[in-house]
C-alpha cells in the first residue's frame, strides 16, 4: 500500500501535470504578419492597423491570437527573406506572408519576387510553421506580359506548396477612393476593416490549423 506521503505527492505531480496541460490549451496562437507597408500600417492612426483590428476580430470569435506586426514600409521580397530568421526568433505558430507589392513597383522581375518567397515558403515550411499567402495584383500599366508573370506568381506558390492563399490582399479595398488614403494605394482604417473582414475566415482557419501541429 502507498504511504500517506506519497499519496499525497502524487496528487501534487498529477494537480501539476494537469494546470500544465489546461494553461498549454488555453495558450493563445501565436500569428506573425510578415509583410509591407499594407501589414506596417503606414499613415494609419495608432490602434486601427491591420494586426491590431485582426487580433480583436479573433478575439471576438472566440480565438485567443497574439498577432505581430512585422510589416516593414517599402521592403520587398528579398528584403522579407534577408529579416526572416530574425522575424521567427519569437517562435510564431503561424505567418500571414503579405509581401512582392513593393517589388512590383519597383518593376523588379517576377521570376526574382518568386524565387524569394518560395525560400520564404521553404524555410516557414522547415520551421513547421503554418501559412496563409496573401496574393498582389500587378498595375495595368506595367504591360500585359509583366501582369501575367508578377499576377501568376502566387497562386502557383500555393499550389507548389500546399500553404492557405488569399488572392488579393487589396480585395474590396483598391481603387475605391473612400477606403484609402489619400495617395490611393494605402488602405485607410475603414479600407483596413474591409480587409479585416474579408481575410478572416481563412486567417481563423489558419488559427486552427496551427494548435494541431504544436
Amino acid at each position: 500500500m502507498m504511504s500517506r506521503n506519497f499519496k499525497a505527492l502524487l496528487s501534487i505531480v498529477l494537480l501539476l501535470i494537469m494546470a500544465g496541460a489546461g494553461q498549454a490549451a488555453t495558450a493563445p496562437v501565436k500569428i506573425l504578419a510578415l509583410g509591407t507597408s499594407i501589414t506596417q500600417g503606414y499613415g494609419l492612426p495608432p490602434g486601427t492597423e491591420f494586426t491590431v483590428q485582426l487580433q480583436a476580430a479573433l478575439k471576438r470569435d472566440g480565438i485567443n491570437a497574439v498577432v505581430t506586426n512585422a510589416g516593414v514600409s517599402g521592403d520587398t521580397s528579398a528584403g522579407g527573406l534577408a529579416r526572416l530568421n530574425w522575424s521567427l526568433a519569437d517562435h510564431p505558430d503561424a505567418v500571414i506572408l503579405e509581401m512582392g507589392g513593393n517589388d512590383m513597383l519597383r518593376a523588379i522581375p517576377p521570376a526574382e519576387t518568386e524565387k524569394n518567397l518560395r525560400a520564404i515558403l521553404v524555410r516557414l515550411k522547415a520551421a513547421r510553421v503554418k501559412v496563409l499567402l496573401t496574393g498582389m495584383h500587378a498595375q495595368r500599366n506595367l504591360g500585359a506580359e509583366y501582369v501575367s508573370q508578377f499576377d501568376g506568381i502566387y497562386p502557383r506558390l500555393a499550389k507548389e506548396t500546399g500553404v492557405l492563399f488569399y488572392p488579393f490582399i487589396l480585395d474590396g479595398v483598391a481603387l475605391n477612393p473612400k477606403l484609402n488614403q489619400a495617395d490611393g494605394m494605402h488602405p485607410n482604417p475603414a479600407g483596413v476593416k474591409i480587409i479585416v473582414a474579408r481575410i478572416l475566415p481563412l486567417v481563423k482557419k489558419l488559427a486552427l490549423e496551427s494548435k494541431k501541429v504544436r
